[in-house]
């Protein structure tokens, strides 16, 4: 996965805070039981229902390095209608295929 420069270049400038997010994150994820494909796939559902583009650009590809499908990540957005409305579904659904694209 490549990593985007604007992180990269935060990571490069202040390797102490964004070690500390990073460490955050790691310790979030070991603090329950669930496994590392269910824990990128709700990521991807908060960032969808969120509205954060990047987050959710950035959460399918970490589910996809996971073992998530593409199916499973077009499933969570379907997923988030009832919830954020079809029009914010459809949005997200629409970052979702950015990451694994718009064939079968």
């Amino acid at each position: 996965m490549s990593i985007p420069g604007p992180y990269a270049a935060m990571k490069k400038e202040h390797p102490d805070l964004v070690g500390a997010y990073e460490a955050f994150g790691a310790e979030c994820a070991q603090a329950g039981p669930l496994d590392g494909k269910t824990g990128a796939m709700l990521k991807l559902a908060i960032s969808l229902g969120a509205g954060l583009e990047g987050a959710a650009h950035s959460h399918a590809r970490k589910a996809l390095e996971a073992g998530c499908t593409r199916e499973e990540l077009l499933h969570v957005a379907v997923l988030c209608a009832p919830t954020i409305g079809f029009p914010g579904m459809m949005r997200g659904r629409g970052w979702v295929q950015d990451v694994v694209g718009n064939g079968p």
